[in-house]
């Protein structure tokens, strides 16, 4: 990729944040405006490993540390059922700006002091807490943008988590404005009016490996759910634009993208989110 190339993305990039920020404001001022995606991985050698201790020792945490950080909004777990690492561990935590970020981490190192006082048996929790994982783990942090449909914020349902990874190419004739008002034409016919998504929220990337990357989350109740999904939304697209409307639409939007996506697919573990 051409340095030029470089430079007007980070400049397209950065107005599309500052454009859906304010959107946020005026229209989803509960929403994060930033999100840590943390992959983990099992620690496969583990010989007692036990998933119902790992909960609890999950569960302890969440209770005594996560819940009581006020510079976390939310925090989830996520297992997973397709991608293609079966040892993966998925775990999200959102911030209502990126100072939270830096406080969250300040403020969880008092909270865990204050539930373990004795150093050793902090020493020990912790120590049983990271023995269910690898070493090796990666981290990203993704903008929210506008178009989000929220799930219940009392929710209690495992669900299945929907990922498709797309990227952006950025094309000369296209435009910030142009990008948005379709997405939102996408949101507003077809993803809102499709029963099986009980959640869709999309992110561009913010920080980490890869910045053309565009992540959107789905959540449906079950696998089967998820095919359904895909189903209903072929049928809504084809009403909302039939016959040659849609194939100029589809050339319109695909020119913003490279053409190759990814997917893959979690569960929630409702049990364990904040």
């Amino acid at each position: 990729m051409k340095t030029t190339t470089n430079l007007k993305f980070i400049a397209i990039a950065s107005m599309m944040l500052l454009l859906n920020f304010s959107i946020f404001a005026q229209n989803e001022a509960t929403r994060p405006q930033y999100i840590s995606v943390t992959t983990m991985h099992w620690n496969m050698d583990k010989e007692d490993f036990s998933m119902d201790a790992w909960k609890a020792v999950e569960k302890e945490y969440l209770q005594k540390v996560v819940s009581q950080n006020q510079h976390i909004l939310s925090a989830s777990y996520y297992m997973h059922l397709f991608s293609p690492d079966n040892s993966e561990v998925i775990y999200v935590q959102t911030y209502p700006s990126w100072e939270a970020m830096d406080k969250a981490v300040g403020r969880a190192e008092e909270l865990a002091k204050q539930a373990w006082p004795d150093d050793k048996a902090r020493e020990a929790y912790f120590r049983n807490r990271d023995s269910y994982f690898s070493v090796n783990h990666s981290d990203e942090i993704y903008a929210p943008i506008g178009g989000a449909k929220l799930l219940p914020q009392d929710n209690k349902e495992d669900l299945v988590m929907y990922v498709r990874r797309t990227y952006f190419t950025f094309p000369e004739d296209g435009s910030e404005k142009e990008f948005n008002d379709m997405h939102a034409e996408n949101v507003a016919k077809v993803i809102s009016r499709n029963p099986y998504i009980k959640g869709y929220y999309p992110n561009v990337h913010a920080w980490g490996s890869d910045k053309t990357e565009f992540v959107e989350a789905f959540f449906v109740d079950s696998l089967c759910d998820m095919e359904k999904m895909f189903d209903k939304n072929g049928e809504l697209i084809g009403e909302a634009w039939p016959g040659d409307s849609g194939k100029q639409r589809g050339k319109k939007w695909g020119k913003y993208f490279t053409g190759i996506h990814g997917d893959a697919a979690y569960t929630l573990i409702a049990e364990l989110s904040k």
